[in-house]
């Protein structure tokens, strides 16, 4: 698995770990925030979704841990990040909008949470994120992933601006929806993702939390990188 950015130069090679539930904000802060370091830009939550797409593609019940967590140690998923994009490629095939759609978005809580997936993508970030100059994003990436991570962020947001936001990603999708849908979407995984046996959704006693309902993408990145100053 790699990834690349080649914008900024690197700074003392930290690394930046970004946790929180879904569309609090976290894939385009990350994104932005590693571009503005020139830091690696590592998506966690696409690499389940991406192990997911695969599964459904090929018939494997999202129930199925063991062989899930095979082709999960199998696969490989390299990431290509630019300020304004991130291009998600699975065994050198390009799925970036593949994975976002709503039947990937509705069975990926279930892929993700068995133990034997968790265990062998996190070997995979573990392993990305040696060198530093990272900033990662997911559910866990501050508590199991990067606990050593220099800084800690969790971001939250009221679950109705949260909706707007999704709804919004699935229209430039082309994906129909409504913000009711979504809501309880949204409720739903943020349960399965908290309750979850392996690796729940948690906030780490040493992250600060930044509540982003009423704050822009460019205060959120700026809020950031002034906890790294």
């Amino acid at each position: 698995m790699t990834a690349s950015n080649s914008n900024a130069p690197k700074q003392n090679c930290r690394i930046v770990a970004i946790d929180g539930p879904a569309g609090s904000g976290k894939s385009t802060t990350a994104k932005l925030v590693a571009a503005r370091l020139g830091y690696q830009y590592l998506d966690t939550g696409a690499m389940y979704r991406a192990l997911t797409w695969h599964a459904l593609q090929n018939g494997i019940a999202p129930s199925d841990e063991p062989t899930l967590a095979r082709i999960a140690a199998e696969l490989t998923i390299d990431f290509e990040t630019h300020a304004d994009a991130n291009r998600v490629f699975l065994n050198g095939i390009e799925v970036t909008n593949e994975i976002r759609t709503p039947e990937v978005t509705r069975h990926v809580s279930e892929v993700s949470a068995h133990h034997g997936v968790r265990v062998a993508m996190v070997e995979k970030q573990k392993a990305m994120g040696k060198k530093g100059c990272i900033v990662a994003e997911g559910r866990d990436t501050t508590t199991v992933v990067f606990p050593q991570a220099d800084l800690k962020i969790y971001l939250i947001a009221a679950v109705d601006e949260r909706a707007k936001r999704r709804l919004e990603d699935l229209r430039k999708l082309g994906v129909s929806s409504s913000i009711g849908e979504q809501v309880a979407d949204l409720e739903r995984r943020d349960h399965f993702d908290s309750n979850r046996q392996h690796s729940p959704l948690t906030r780490a006693k040493d992250a600060f939390e930044i509540d982003t309902t009423s704050l822009t993408i460019e205060q959120q990145v700026d809020r950031i990188i002034g906890l790294l100053s």
